[in-house]
């Protein structure tokens, strides 16, 4: 029987920071600031860090620039002379042999001790890594503080054979460094991937993954450790910074975690809500941003962004235009008013009266003899476009444009018009799902006003206007751009689902003839399995017809 000082008590800390891709010099003070505090303040033997942590993910071609070999060796230097009395397991790219590596390292005793050269290379979704790195194909596994610790990093994870190899090299424990981006119910499919490595290996994991915005992706943290028959011993908060503990023991080659908190995963709605608040504050403020303005229409998709953008900067670095014209509504300006007062945001009223009249009259003998059609819709929306761009320049504002994954499929939005900003919100979030997050949002505390929320959707650029007048109803487009985009089914698999063909045709027809907007498009934050952006790459010229 063995007696309890043959036993050993390990702290780790799992570092689930927000690094600035790119910013080497930063994310290693990030780092050692971090160590320091899980060292000196939470008392950890070890502290974990995420992928790549040191040069930030994706760094997309920046992999490529010829001196960013010698950037990272001087950060592993830093970092080295700072790591006594705890050791770290880190992330970086690393040149060897003339070829580029995704490496995690382990730092003891101010010396790099080993490294692991990540096995499986994704190149799917959102995923590029072939582009840049070569593949590693051997285990390392390493005592650490008494206990064989096996590293992966963030693909490994999902196949078996690096940690069965890493179990046969002889670990009693994994550490997995990620960098995993979210999309709607991923932590859930985390949990299952993790739990079944480690039923299948009969070893625990500890799994560390980043949080933060990088552009159009979205790091939601959510940590976790699960104990060798595969159940969930710890996880972390979602979409939150910090540096969490856990406390494994360590007796005669066996690893076992002893009992933590488990923070619950929020539902879906709170999930993808809290992902666009994280991804608008990052984008906003690593790029320097001084705040945000946006139209502000009236309508549901404006009002939401709106919400959003006060959660994520605050209500006095928001600024919010209602530019009306002849076509609007008194309910649209009460309602618009009636949430910026809510919000406290800056709210400025300028109509587009005077500006389209002088288009209109410019353009006069151009189109004489020519009846009104779409064109004049679009110099309304293009007359906002120029107000927003201009303050934009003026003060320092990201524009942020409001348009929906539906909108944004079928081409309901006009180039240089409601598409001109920086960054769309929405991009990734069906219409459906919008009205559910201004629901959501409001169970928090109300800031949407109901009539927004009930009334027919309308762009109001023409009299008595309503989006299904020339499209189908939202409950039955969203589902069926679901299934088109996000599932990839042919219009003769959708109609099988039940839809009317016609209705799928051109539905069809008018997502693949739309693909030279969305290459113009504002970058927007992906928060499905298949948003518009690096999951989704289709020619603009081309013959294909997806009739079939």
């Amino acid at each position: 029987m063995e007696t309890v000082s043959s036993m050993t008590s390990l702290k780790v800390a799992l570092a689930q920071i927000n690094p600035l891709v790119g910013d080497i010099p930063g994310n290693t003070r990030l780092v050692i600031e971090t160590l320091t505090h899980a060292r000196d303040v939470l008392g950890a033997d070890i502290v974990i860090f995420p992928e790549l942590v040191l040069c930030g993910y994706p760094p997309e071609d920046l992999l490529l620039r010829p001196s960013i070999q010698v950037r990272i060796e001087r950060a592993l230097a830093e970092v080295s002379a700072a790591c006594e009395g705890i050791v770290a397991v880190i992330g970086y790219p690393w040149r060897e042999n003339g070829h580029l590596y995704n490496m995690a390292g382990v730092i003891q005793d101010r010396k790099l001790i080993a490294q692991y050269a990540k096995n499986c290379l994704p190149n799917y979704q959102v995923f590029d890594e072939k582009r840049y790195f070569e593949t590693g194909n051997t285990p390392c596994v390493i005592d650490i503080c008494g206990a064989r610790v096996g590293l992966s990093v963030c693909e490994d994870i999902w196949s078996n054979g690096p940690l069965q190899r890493a179990r046969q090299a002889g670990a009693d424990v994994i550490f997995n460094i990620n960098a995993s981006p979210f999309h709607v119910g991923k932590q859930a499919e985390r949990v299952q991937a993790v739990a079944e490595r480690a039923r299948e290996n009969a070893i625990p994991i500890v799994y560390v993954n980043q949080v933060g915005g990088q552009d159009e992706l979205v790091f939601c943290g959510g940590s976790l450790v699960v104990d060798a028959v595969g159940e969930l011993c710890y996880q972390a908060p979602m979409f939150e910074q910090g540096v969490f503990t856990v406390d494994l023991s360590v007796s005669g080659g066996r690893v076992t975690v002893e009992p933590q908190t488990i923070v619950p995963t929020p539902d879906d709605l709170a999930t993808i809500y809290q992902a666009l608040v994280l991804g608008v504050r990052d984008y906003v403020n690593k790029n320097g941003f001084k705040g945000v303005v946006l139209g502000l229409s009236g309508g549901i998709d404006s009002a939401l962004t709106l919400a959003i953008a006060v959660d994520a900067l605050g209500a006095d670095r928001v600024e919010a235009v209602m530019m009306p014209f002849r076509y609007t509504s008194q309910l649209s300006l009460d309602d618009a008013q009636a949430e910026a007062d809510t919000l406290g945001v800056n709210y400025k009223v300028i109509g587009i009266e005077p500006i389209y009249d002088a288009f209109s009259e410019a353009l006069a003998d151009e189109f004489e003899g020519m009846a009104a059609d779409k064109t004049e819709e679009n110099i309304q929306a293009r007359s906002r476009g120029v107000l927003l761009m201009a303050i934009s320049n003026k003060k320092g504002y990201l524009v942020l444009t409001t348009g929906n994954k539906s909108e944004m499929s079928v081409g309901y939005a006009t180039l240089y018009g409601d598409m001109a900003g920086g960054l769309d919100v929405l991009k990734d979030v069906r219409k459906v799902r919008v009205f559910d997050l201004c629901r959501y949002r409001n169970s928090l505390s109300p800031v949407i006003p109901e009539s927004v929320i009930t009334r027919p959707p309308s762009a109001e650029l023409a009299p008595d206007q309503v989006d299904e007048d020339t499209l189908p109803p939202y409950e039955i487009l969203d589902q069926i751009l679901e299934l088109y985009i996000e599932k990839d089914m042919s219009a003769l698999e959708i109609i099988a689902q039940g839809f009317d063909a016609d209705d799928v045709h051109r539905i069809v027809r008018m997502v693949d003839i739309n693909e030279y907007k969305r290459r113009q498009a504002p970058i927007g934050l992906r928060v499905t399995q298949r948003g518009f952006g690096r999951d989704r790459r289709y020619p603009i010229t081309n013959g294909w017809r997806s009739g079939e």
